[in-house]
């Protein structure tokens, strides 16, 4: 009896309409796919910058951004970040954003001025590196910023997705 046991689940755990049923919604909207851009209408106070990320759909196909971005001040374009990633934004409700080709959703940026920290040791950045949700390629924003090098200091906060 032993013997029939694992004979007998191989066909109940194989029904191959169930496993390609699975990915029935559009996959996760990938980097090679995207373009980032910011609107940094968002305006500033006390000593901090407010902007939106924004990631539109260069691909062919409807993908989904669902989540937080992750972001880094970098040295340039292929650099290593510099200083603290950005801190996500707890209070920023997560949500699906279905990409159409064409279509953007942005996430609610925050940079505070590395001058607002008398520790921060500084450096010039290039720009940020931003990471799609639950992607490990990554997009370049050209946006001089000043970072500080200490890990320990967070200069950027970052929200969820939204439809824009």
């Amino acid at each position: 009896a032993a013997s029939t046991a694992p004979a007998s689940q191989p066909p109940s755990s194989t029904p191959p309409s169930s496993q390609s049923a699975a990915p029935a919604g559009p996959s996760r909207c990938k980097a090679a796919n995207l373009t980032v851009t910011q609107d940094a209408t968002g305006g500033g106070a006390a000593g901090s910058v407010y902007s939106q990320l924004i990631l539109t759909n260069s691909g062919a196909e409807t993908c989904l951004l669902r989540g937080f971005p992750g972001v880094s001040l970098t040295a340039d374009a292929n650099g290593e970040p510099l200083g603290a990633p950005a801190r996500q934004d707890g209070a920023s409700p997560v949500a699906d954003v279905l990409l159409a080709p064409g279509q953007a959703g942005a996430a609610d940026m925050r940079y505070t001025q590395a001058g607002n920290y008398p520790d921060c040791t500084t450096a010039q950045a290039a720009g940020y590196r931003v990471y799609p949700p639950e992607e490990t390629a990554s997009l370049f924003l050209a946006v001089p910023r000043t970072a500080c090098t200490d890990d320990s200091i967070e200069l950027l906060t970052i929200g969820a997705f939204h439809t824009r």
